[in-house]
């Protein structure tokens, strides 16, 4: 017996989370009320159900809890989640793990409370997709950006366009030139699949490519790439609930963020709370109004209203006003894949964002961090080598790597190695590897 993983909620976030875990040969039981969701993740995941409540404790005997290593309560009612986990506790989990709404909870005076009740954990969707959306704005020429031992490596994504001096190059060819000496490219998503590339990989108009390199190369990606770093001053957010709110409120110090919102009385709401944000009522889905309000000013456009669909189109829109960066948020799994196909420079869903987290927490092994890539099978996760073995006697290239993997970057002390085949790793390393799925059981066997 593996880990048992008991997660309360089947909508995207459970789904997501059970996927991943299924991953790793984890034992899960999903709960949740109704049955027609349950049916539908059961036929697509190798998982085990539960109809009913999840603040039952019948139900949750039924599902084994006093046996789990993590009780995840990611059901959409904060409540729910709440109750479940406490009792789950009670009933004997390891950990437990709530997902809430209310960020005041999370505020560092009152997380002991939620301890004292013996939850482990508590999760904001919302709060981690607007850091997340902070960080974007921060990186602006990059749709992806991931930093690994606190910012000394950086994984950054780009969609090549056909003025890239990389297209129809050789892997091999970068290699030879001096400029690429610190910079690497680690994975190219094409026609919606992960390359893993090799030498013979060829480099094609429209690639969306991952480099990784030390933080002060980050930089010369751009020289390389030719692309312009243009300087983020002005945002435009459209939205008003939780999601836009918390980003502004992220932004606002830094940027002059203008926020429009439909309702009349929820912008005077607005209006008090975002002190340093320009809030203005109208309909965000016209947009000649948007463009009277300033919208070619903006360097940044972020469409967090609650339709997947407007958020895609006025990004679209904003996109054709000439707006540098725009980022709209999803609400459906599904249109995460072709983000980099329809030309919205990145799609965000606050789901996946929060499920990535949480399979961080439950890595087993010697897993540092792992970071799920939008619209990708691939992730990073970040091993440390703990001891002496295979591992610190032979140069990576005789270590039989799954095909499906690459070291991307190795963290040694202070200093950062982006490793070729002759590179060895030696004991206290930080290895990021980049895997698809299938490579998992592989290298939990050559790190654990």
């Amino acid at each position: 017996m593996g880990m048992h993983i008991v997660i309360a909620g089947a909508g995207d976030m459970g789904y997501h989370l059970a996927e991943q875990l299924s991953y790793d040969n984890k034992d899960i039981i999903l709960i949740d009320t109704e049955r027609d969701v349950l049916d539908y993740v059961a036929s697509k995941l190798d998982v085990m159900i539960v109809e009913g409540d999840a603040t039952s404790i019948d139900v949750l005997r039924m599902a084994n809890v006093e046996k789990a290593s993590m009780v995840l309560a990611v059901t959409t009612s904060e409540k729910t989640n709440i109750v479940t986990a406490v009792l789950a506790k009670q009933l004997g989990a390891k950990r437990v793990m709530a997902r809430v709404r209310n960020h005041s909870y999370l505020n560092e005076g009152n997380i002991p409370f939620f301890n004292n009740l013996g939850i482990d954990n508590l999760i904001s969707p919302t709060m981690l997709c607007s850091r997340e959306i902070f960080k974007m704005i921060e990186n602006s020429s990059f749709t992806e950006v991931f930093d690994f031992g606190g910012g000394k490596l950086n994984i950054v994504g780009i969609t090549l366009d056909q003025y890239s001096p990389l297209v129809n190059q050789r892997i091999l060819d970068t290699k030879e030139d001096p400029t690429y000496d610190d910079i690497r490219i680690i994975a190219i998503v094409r026609d919606q699949k992960t390359l893993i590339p090799r030498g013979s990989t060829i480099i094609r108009n429209n690639d969306h490519v991952f480099f990784i390199s030390s933080k002060k190369n980050t930089e010369t990606i751009q020289e390389v790439l030719g692309q312009k770093k243009v300087k983020i001053k002005n945002v435009m957010i459209i939205g008003g609930d939780d999601m836009a709110v918390t980003t502004a409120l992220k932004l606002q110090d830094k940027y002059r963020v203008t926020l429009v919102n439909k309702d009349k009385e929820r912008c005077k709401w607005l209006a008090e709370h975002l002190p340093e944000t320009l809030v203005i009522n109208g309909d965000y889905k016209n947009i000649e109004m948007l463009v009277e309000e300033g919208l070619e000013q903006m360097d940044a456009f972020l469409a967090l209203t609650e339709s997947s669909e407007t958020n895609i189109i006025t990004s679209l829109s904003a996109k054709n006003h000439g707006v540098y960066k725009t980022i709209a948020h999803v609400d459906t799994r599904e249109y995460i894949h072709i983000s980099h196909s329809i030309g919205v420079d990145s799609l965000i869903n606050k789901k996946l964002v929060a499920a990535n987290e949480i399979s961080r927490y439950l890595k087993k092994g010697s897993v540092e961090a792992v970071s799920g890539i939008y619209g990708v099978d691939a992730e990073f996760i970040q091993y440390s080598v703990s001891k002496n073995n295979r591992l610190t006697k032979h140069p990576l290239k005789e270590l039989h790597f799954p095909e499906t993997a690459i070291v991307a970057g190795v963290i040694r002390g202070e200093e950062v190695f982006i490793p070729d085949g002759d590179f060895t790793l030696h004991v206290n390393d930080q290895a990021i590897v980049l895997a698809l799925p299938q490579a998992k059981l592989a290298l939990e066997k050559l790190f654990h």
